[in-house]
Protein backbone atom coordinates (compact mmCIF):
# COMPACT_ATOMS: atom_id res chain seq x y z
CA UNK A 1 0.00 0.00 0.00
CA UNK A 2 1.45 3.22 -0.38
CA UNK A 3 1.82 6.17 1.61
CA UNK A 4 -1.14 8.86 1.67
CA UNK A 5 -0.36 11.75 -0.57
CA UNK A 6 0.47 14.89 2.04
CA UNK A 7 -2.26 17.66 1.54
CA UNK A 8 -0.95 20.65 0.35
CA UNK A 9 -0.19 23.56 2.47
CA UNK A 10 -2.23 26.60 2.51
CA UNK A 11 -0.21 29.93 0.73
CA UNK A 12 1.50 31.80 3.04
CA UNK A 13 0.78 35.17 1.39
CA UNK A 14 -3.19 33.86 0.99
CA UNK A 15 -3.27 34.01 5.11
CA UNK A 16 -5.48 36.48 6.07
CA UNK A 17 -5.21 38.92 9.55
CA UNK A 18 -2.30 37.11 10.52
CA UNK A 19 0.22 40.26 9.72
CA UNK A 20 2.57 39.92 13.39
CA UNK A 21 2.43 36.19 13.47
CA UNK A 22 3.70 36.29 9.53
CA UNK A 23 6.49 39.45 9.97
CA UNK A 24 7.82 37.00 13.36
CA UNK A 25 7.98 33.71 11.22
CA UNK A 26 9.72 35.57 8.33
CA UNK A 27 12.01 37.08 10.75
CA UNK A 28 12.77 33.93 12.53
CA UNK A 29 13.40 32.10 9.27
CA UNK A 30 15.82 34.32 7.99
CA UNK A 31 17.88 34.71 11.37
CA UNK A 32 17.85 31.38 13.26
CA UNK A 33 19.85 32.77 15.87
CA UNK A 34 16.73 34.53 16.89
CA UNK A 35 15.78 31.24 18.53
CA UNK A 36 12.34 30.27 17.31
CA UNK A 37 8.41 31.55 17.34
CA UNK A 38 6.27 30.82 20.19
CA UNK A 39 2.69 31.64 19.05
CA UNK A 40 0.32 31.50 22.05
CA UNK A 41 -3.44 31.98 21.38
CA UNK A 42 -6.90 30.11 21.51
CA UNK A 43 -8.18 27.43 19.21
CA UNK A 44 -8.86 27.87 15.11
CA UNK A 45 -7.09 30.51 15.12
CA UNK A 46 -4.70 29.50 12.24
CA UNK A 47 -1.38 28.97 14.40
CA UNK A 48 -0.44 25.15 12.49
CA UNK A 49 -1.99 26.62 9.05
CA UNK A 50 0.83 28.97 9.32
CA UNK A 51 3.68 27.03 10.22
CA UNK A 52 3.12 24.49 7.50
CA UNK A 53 2.72 27.64 4.95
CA UNK A 54 5.56 29.11 5.86
CA UNK A 55 7.80 25.80 5.96
CA UNK A 56 7.10 25.63 1.84
CA UNK A 57 9.46 28.86 1.97
CA UNK A 58 12.53 27.19 2.88
CA UNK A 59 14.71 25.79 0.53
CA UNK A 60 14.25 22.00 2.60
CA UNK A 61 10.68 22.95 2.22
CA UNK A 62 9.40 20.45 5.28
CA UNK A 63 8.38 20.33 8.14
CA UNK A 64 8.65 17.90 10.86
CA UNK A 65 6.06 17.88 13.88
CA UNK A 66 6.90 16.56 17.57
CA UNK A 67 4.36 14.77 19.09
CA UNK A 68 3.07 15.27 22.41
CA UNK A 69 4.00 11.72 23.45
CA UNK A 70 7.92 11.65 22.22
CA UNK A 71 10.96 10.69 23.87
CA UNK A 72 13.67 12.13 24.27
CA UNK A 73 16.37 9.62 22.23
CA UNK A 74 13.49 10.30 19.57
CA UNK A 75 14.11 13.53 19.50
CA UNK A 76 17.58 14.31 19.81
CA UNK A 77 18.44 10.59 18.53
CA UNK A 78 20.50 7.57 19.78
CA UNK A 79 24.35 6.39 19.62
CA UNK A 80 24.93 2.55 19.22
CA UNK A 81 27.59 1.83 22.22
CA UNK A 82 27.33 -1.87 21.44
CA UNK A 83 28.55 -1.15 18.13
CA UNK A 84 31.83 1.71 19.66
CA UNK A 85 32.61 -0.99 21.64
CA UNK A 86 33.00 -3.83 19.41
CA UNK A 87 34.03 -2.01 16.12
CA UNK A 88 35.37 1.52 17.70
CA UNK A 89 33.16 3.29 15.70
CA UNK A 90 30.07 5.67 16.50
CA UNK A 91 26.75 4.45 14.90
CA UNK A 92 24.11 7.37 14.95
CA UNK A 93 20.88 7.01 14.82
CA UNK A 94 19.05 10.63 14.24
CA UNK A 95 15.58 11.56 15.65
CA UNK A 96 13.50 14.53 14.51
CA UNK A 97 16.32 17.66 15.43
CA UNK A 98 18.31 15.92 12.51
CA UNK A 99 14.90 15.69 10.53
CA UNK A 100 13.72 18.85 10.24
CA UNK A 101 17.59 20.47 9.75
CA UNK A 102 16.87 23.09 6.92
CA UNK A 103 12.87 23.23 7.34
CA UNK A 104 10.72 23.70 10.19
CA UNK A 105 10.05 22.01 13.30
CA UNK A 106 6.69 22.42 14.48
CA UNK A 107 5.73 21.63 18.32
CA UNK A 108 2.24 22.16 19.19
CA UNK A 109 0.96 22.47 22.77
CA UNK A 110 4.52 22.55 23.95
CA UNK A 111 3.62 23.72 26.84
CA UNK A 112 2.44 20.69 27.78
CA UNK A 113 6.10 19.07 26.61
CA UNK A 114 8.48 18.12 29.73
CA UNK A 115 10.54 20.41 30.86
CA UNK A 116 13.75 18.17 29.42
CA UNK A 117 12.67 18.45 26.23
CA UNK A 118 11.57 21.74 25.66
CA UNK A 119 15.16 22.07 27.24
CA UNK A 120 17.01 20.40 24.38
CA UNK A 121 14.68 21.86 21.72
CA UNK A 122 15.56 25.45 22.79
CA UNK A 123 19.24 24.68 22.70
CA UNK A 124 19.39 23.22 19.46
CA UNK A 125 17.29 26.04 18.29
CA UNK A 126 19.53 28.73 19.83
CA UNK A 127 23.07 26.82 18.60
CA UNK A 128 21.95 24.77 15.73
CA UNK A 129 23.95 21.91 16.71
CA UNK A 130 22.46 19.09 18.73
CA UNK A 131 24.84 16.77 20.46
CA UNK A 132 23.73 13.15 21.72
CA UNK A 133 26.00 11.98 24.71
CA UNK A 134 26.24 8.50 26.55
CA UNK A 135 28.42 6.89 28.39
CA UNK A 136 31.35 9.20 28.04
CA UNK A 137 30.36 9.32 23.35
CA UNK A 138 29.17 11.90 21.89
CA UNK A 139 28.27 12.80 18.66
CA UNK A 140 26.90 15.98 17.07
CA UNK A 141 25.38 17.08 13.63
CA UNK A 142 24.12 20.31 12.71
CA UNK A 143 20.31 21.33 13.13
CA UNK A 144 19.28 24.34 12.01
CA UNK A 145 15.80 25.37 11.55
CA UNK A 146 12.83 26.85 12.50
CA UNK A 147 11.03 26.19 15.79
CA UNK A 148 7.60 26.90 16.27
CA UNK A 149 6.19 26.06 19.16
CA UNK A 150 2.31 26.42 19.54
CA UNK A 151 0.00 27.16 23.01
CA UNK A 152 -3.18 27.84 24.25
CA UNK A 153 -3.14 29.67 27.62
CA UNK A 154 -5.98 28.15 28.66
CA UNK A 155 -4.11 24.62 29.03
CA UNK A 156 -1.00 25.89 31.18
CA UNK A 157 1.63 28.25 31.06
CA UNK A 158 5.27 27.59 30.06
CA UNK A 159 7.86 28.06 32.71
CA UNK A 160 8.64 31.90 32.60
CA UNK A 161 12.66 30.67 31.95
CA UNK A 162 11.97 28.42 28.93
CA UNK A 163 9.62 31.20 27.96
CA UNK A 164 12.61 33.57 27.80
CA UNK A 165 14.19 31.63 25.33
CA UNK A 166 11.90 31.31 22.53
CA UNK A 167 13.09 34.83 20.59
CA UNK A 168 9.51 36.11 19.80
CA UNK A 169 6.47 35.37 20.88
CA UNK A 170 2.96 36.09 19.06
CA UNK A 171 -0.23 36.63 20.78
CA UNK A 172 -3.40 36.11 18.78
CA UNK A 173 -6.86 36.74 19.61
CA UNK A 174 -10.03 35.76 18.36
CA UNK A 175 -11.41 37.35 15.48
CA UNK A 176 -14.86 39.81 16.12
CA UNK A 177 -14.48 41.94 12.84
CA UNK A 178 -17.59 40.62 10.37
CA UNK A 179 -15.66 41.39 7.15
CA UNK A 180 -11.97 39.80 8.46
CA UNK A 181 -13.95 36.72 9.67
CA UNK A 182 -15.91 36.44 6.06
CA UNK A 183 -12.85 36.94 4.18
CA UNK A 184 -10.96 34.21 5.76
CA UNK A 185 -14.14 31.70 5.60
CA UNK A 186 -14.10 31.98 1.93
CA UNK A 187 -10.33 32.10 1.28
CA UNK A 188 -10.40 28.82 3.48
CA UNK A 189 -13.71 27.09 1.70
CA UNK A 190 -12.12 28.18 -1.96
CA UNK A 191 -9.07 26.26 -1.01
CA UNK A 192 -11.10 22.94 0.21
CA UNK A 193 -12.84 23.33 -2.92
CA UNK A 194 -9.79 23.39 -5.21
CA UNK A 195 -6.23 23.20 -3.72
CA UNK A 196 -4.25 23.48 -6.73
CA UNK A 197 -6.36 26.57 -8.33
CA UNK A 198 -5.90 27.85 -5.12
CA UNK A 199 -2.71 27.60 -5.05
CA UNK A 200 -1.60 28.74 -8.54
CA UNK A 201 -3.18 31.95 -7.46
CA UNK A 202 -0.59 32.57 -5.64
CA UNK A 203 2.43 31.10 -7.06
CA UNK A 204 3.83 34.45 -8.20
CA UNK A 205 3.71 35.99 -4.82
CA UNK A 206 5.30 32.64 -3.44
CA UNK A 207 8.12 32.48 -5.26
CA UNK A 208 8.64 36.01 -4.63
CA UNK A 209 8.82 35.33 -0.48
CA UNK A 210 11.17 32.26 -1.26
CA UNK A 211 13.62 34.70 -3.24
CA UNK A 212 13.19 37.59 -0.48
CA UNK A 213 14.53 34.97 2.49
CA UNK A 214 17.22 34.08 0.15
CA UNK A 215 18.29 37.29 -0.56
CA UNK A 216 18.07 38.26 2.78
CA UNK A 217 20.14 35.96 5.00
CA UNK A 218 22.74 36.24 2.66
CA UNK A 219 22.19 40.34 3.27
CA UNK A 220 22.80 39.79 7.07
CA UNK A 221 26.28 39.93 7.33
CA UNK A 222 26.54 43.73 5.70
CA UNK A 223 23.86 45.14 8.08
CA UNK A 224 25.36 46.52 11.19
CA UNK A 225 24.50 48.75 14.70
CA UNK A 226 25.08 51.72 14.43
CA UNK A 227 24.98 53.90 18.24
CA UNK A 228 21.52 55.01 17.65
CA UNK A 229 19.95 51.89 17.50
CA UNK A 230 22.13 50.17 20.18
CA UNK A 231 20.50 53.15 22.17
CA UNK A 232 16.61 52.81 21.06
CA UNK A 233 17.66 49.20 21.91
CA UNK A 234 18.25 49.56 25.61
CA UNK A 235 16.30 51.85 26.31
CA UNK A 236 13.55 49.27 25.44
CA UNK A 237 14.62 46.68 27.40
CA UNK A 238 15.21 48.56 30.49
CA UNK A 239 11.56 50.28 30.32
CA UNK A 240 10.33 46.57 30.11
CA UNK A 241 12.52 45.94 33.19
CA UNK A 242 13.57 42.78 31.25
CA UNK A 243 16.16 39.74 33.05
CA UNK A 244 19.62 39.59 31.43
CA UNK A 245 20.49 40.64 28.04
CA UNK A 246 19.13 38.14 25.95
CA UNK A 247 16.05 40.24 24.98
CA UNK A 248 18.98 42.81 23.31
CA UNK A 249 20.27 40.60 21.65
CA UNK A 250 17.17 39.13 20.14
CA UNK A 251 15.81 42.82 19.38
CA UNK A 252 19.16 43.60 17.57
CA UNK A 253 18.62 40.33 15.42
CA UNK A 254 15.36 40.66 14.71
CA UNK A 255 15.74 44.39 13.39
CA UNK A 256 18.98 43.10 11.35
CA UNK A 257 16.14 40.26 9.73
CA UNK A 258 13.20 43.07 9.13
CA UNK A 259 15.98 45.55 7.57
CA UNK A 260 17.18 42.61 5.38
CA UNK A 261 13.70 41.32 4.40
CA UNK A 262 13.08 45.01 3.11
CA UNK A 263 16.37 44.80 1.70
CA UNK A 264 17.11 48.30 3.58
CA UNK A 265 20.05 49.63 2.96
CA UNK A 266 20.68 50.25 6.58
CA UNK A 267 19.55 49.22 10.06
CA UNK A 268 17.46 52.13 12.07
CA UNK A 269 15.00 53.23 14.95
CA UNK A 270 12.28 52.18 12.62
CA UNK A 271 13.33 48.52 12.02
CA UNK A 272 13.76 48.36 15.93
CA UNK A 273 10.07 49.92 17.01
CA UNK A 274 8.72 47.38 14.45
CA UNK A 275 10.16 44.28 16.14
CA UNK A 276 9.77 45.22 20.09
CA UNK A 277 6.48 44.00 20.78
CA UNK A 278 7.19 40.60 19.84
CA UNK A 279 10.24 40.38 21.62
CA UNK A 280 9.37 41.71 24.91
CA UNK A 281 5.42 40.50 25.08
CA UNK A 282 6.96 37.68 27.23
CA UNK A 283 9.56 39.10 29.37
CA UNK A 284 7.85 41.95 30.14
CA UNK A 285 8.00 43.13 33.88
CA UNK A 286 6.57 46.28 36.13
CA UNK A 287 9.28 48.20 37.08
CA UNK A 288 9.18 50.05 40.27
CA UNK A 289 9.71 54.31 39.93
CA UNK A 290 10.12 56.41 42.44
CA UNK A 291 7.97 59.20 43.36
CA UNK A 292 8.50 62.09 41.40
CA UNK A 293 11.14 64.61 42.57
CA UNK A 294 12.85 61.86 44.38
CA UNK A 295 16.22 59.85 43.58
CA UNK A 296 16.39 56.31 43.97
CA UNK A 297 19.75 57.08 46.69
CA UNK A 298 16.44 58.87 48.46
CA UNK A 299 13.86 56.48 48.67
CA UNK A 300 16.63 53.78 49.55
CA UNK A 301 17.66 55.77 52.50
CA UNK A 302 13.71 56.36 53.55
CA UNK A 303 13.36 53.17 53.68
CA UNK A 304 16.21 52.47 55.76
CA UNK A 305 15.28 55.30 58.45
CA UNK A 306 12.15 53.70 58.35
CA UNK A 307 12.80 50.52 59.00
CA UNK A 308 15.35 51.44 62.29
CA UNK A 309 12.36 53.78 63.96
CA UNK A 310 11.15 52.80 67.26
CA UNK A 311 7.56 52.86 66.18
CA UNK A 312 8.94 50.31 63.35
CA UNK A 313 10.82 48.00 65.89
CA UNK A 314 8.33 48.37 68.34
CA UNK A 315 5.58 47.25 65.41
CA UNK A 316 8.06 44.45 64.22
CA UNK A 317 8.10 43.20 67.75
CA UNK A 318 4.12 43.41 68.74
CA UNK A 319 3.63 41.86 64.80
CA UNK A 320 6.44 39.09 66.15
CA UNK A 321 4.54 38.31 69.54
CA UNK A 322 1.21 38.24 67.87
CA UNK A 323 -0.87 35.91 69.88
CA UNK A 324 1.46 35.42 72.61
CA UNK A 325 0.11 35.11 76.10
CA UNK A 326 1.88 35.22 79.73
CA UNK A 327 2.78 32.09 81.70
CA UNK A 328 -0.16 30.97 84.24
CA UNK A 329 0.93 28.71 87.23
CA UNK A 330 -1.43 25.03 87.57
CA UNK A 331 -1.91 22.78 89.81
CA UNK A 332 -0.42 19.70 90.13
CA UNK A 333 -2.29 16.27 90.82
CA UNK A 334 -0.21 12.91 92.15
CA UNK A 335 -1.30 10.16 90.45
CA UNK A 336 -1.21 6.77 92.50
CA UNK A 337 0.71 4.12 91.44
CA UNK A 338 3.69 6.27 90.75
CA UNK A 339 6.86 6.14 93.03
CA UNK A 340 8.61 9.74 93.28
CA UNK A 341 11.57 10.71 92.46
CA UNK A 342 13.19 11.50 95.72
CA UNK A 343 12.03 8.38 97.13
CA UNK A 344 14.69 6.01 97.64
CA UNK A 345 14.55 1.81 97.56
CA UNK A 346 14.52 0.51 101.66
Amino acid sequence: MSAATPRPAFPFVALIGQAPLQQALLLAAIDLGIGGVLVSGPRGTAKSTAARALAELLPQGQLVNLPLGASEDRLIGTLDIETVLRDGEVRFSPGLLAKAHGGVLYVDEVNLLPDALVDALLDAAASGVNTVERDGVSHSHAARFVLIGTMNPEEGELRPQLIDRFGLTVELQNCFEPDVRERIVKARLAFDLDPAGFRAAYAAQQDDYVQRIKVARAALPQLSFGDAVHARVSALCIEAAVDGLRADLVMLRAARALAALECAPALDVEHVDRVAEAVLVHRRHERQHPEAGSSLDDVERGSRDVASSPETKSATADQSDWGYMPPEPTGTTRVKGVIPLDVKKR
